[in-house]
């Protein structure tokens, strides 16, 4: 597409109030220390996907209309770019940050292949190739003990190599992937379909730790499948503020895992960048003191694991990229920009009526 096709479209969409991508990478990034960390990211992720680890994640702060969310866009738009699949969720009430069975439905729902319009897992699905030397990797890798998965993983890779070719279960299996249920007995009936009786014992496994084991199998699934990797842009963390102390220390463990620096629980392929606001480490973690209440009271009721995590990652929303906000003088320039690529080309320019 032109540039000035996609400067017209940039300037419409912001006028609407509702930037789109165009509008987005016009506008640009204005926090390059950011921007160079997160494609250094990218490569590592890219790199670790081949390598079996999992990329750091990065932690940023702003105040409020700091450009948090545009700065997220923008970065999601670098990564579709670098060939990865992206997902931007929006903690909140019915996302929240402690139950990894609805955060990975999100980031599911929020998925974005490069280049695709349709369900991001269904265009995962279509670019794998059963046949191929990778997909054998990955069924090899679900298969072996040092995955850690339940069987139903391997199972499913099993099934979609031999019935992938039936809509119906095909679309099952994506649908398994994607979140919803498939219980045993409809497995086994598969199963028992292709002469499988008794190979998988599909054992039974906690909604939170089916979700945990997604996020590991749908990464290196994407990479089979020929993507560089999987960016979860995760924005408003400061929510979990609002959570009870026990569900603020599972969302300090579980943002150390989405990070990548809970030992023996990465996931290569996947990398994430979350925005929080500044001023959570003075309100959150000094003013209620979470740095030393919640790790308190988890040892108190014996869960000394789950209180070093939190622990180890309050102090992490101490140490965060910081945002500067985007004067309205950049802004302006970029749409003077836009402007003149605009007026250089036969496309009118939008009135101001």
């Amino acid at each position: 597409m032109s540039t000035p096709v996609m400067s017209r479209r940039a300037i419409e969409a912001l006028r609407a109030g509702v930037p789109n991508r165009d509008a987005v990478m016009a506008l640009g990034c204005e926090q390059p220390m950011i921007e160079e960390r997160f494609r250094a990211q990218l490569q590592q992720a890219k790199e670790g996907a081949q390598q079996g680890t999992q990329a750091g994640g990065v932690l940023i702060a702003g105040d409020f209309g700091a450009g948090k969310s545009h700065l997220l866009e923008y970065l999601q738009q670098v990564a579709l770019e670098k060939h990865f699949v992206c997902s931007k969720v929006v903690i909140s009430k019915e996302t929240p940050l402690y139950d990894p069975a609805k955060f990975y439905r999100a980031a599911i729902r929020a998925a974005v292949a490069p280049g695709r319009r349709g369900a991001a897992l269904t265009e995962v699905a279509a670019q794998l190739d059963p046949r191929s030397d990778a997909y054998t990797e990955l069924s090899a890798w679900a298969h072996g003990p040092s995955a850690a998965l339940n069987s139903r993983f391997a199972a499913t890779l099993f099934l979609f190599k031999r019935l992938g070719m039936e809509v119906e279960t095909r679309n099952r299996l994506i649908s398994f992937w994607a979140g919803d249920p498939l219980d045993a007995g409809e497995i086994r009936k598969l199963l028992k379909a292709c002469g499988e009786r008794a190979t998988y014992k599909i054992e039974k496994i906690s909604l939170r730790d089916l979700a945990l084991q997604r996020f590991h199998f749908v990464s290196r699934l994407m990479t089979t499948a020929g993507y560089a990797g999987w960016v979860l842009l995760v924005d408003e963390v400061e929510l979990i503020g609002r959570y009870s102390w026990l569900q603020r220390a599972k969302s300090y463990a579980d943002l150390l895992r989405w990070m990548g620096k809970l030992p023996g629980q990465q996931a290569p392929g996947l990398c994430g960048v979350f925005a929080i606001m500044s001023n959570f480490e003075s309100y959150i973690l000094e003013e209620r003191n979470d740095l030393e209440i919640v790790p308190s009271k988890l040892r108190d009721k014996g869960m000394e694991d789950l209180a070093k995590q939190a622990e180890r990652n309050a102090k992490r929303c101490a140490c965060k990229h910081p945002t500067r906000k985007r004067s309205s003088r950049a802004v302006r320039k970029s749409a003077r920009s836009m402007q003149k690529r605009m007026a250089g080309s036969r496309l009118p320019c939008p009135s101001n009526g």
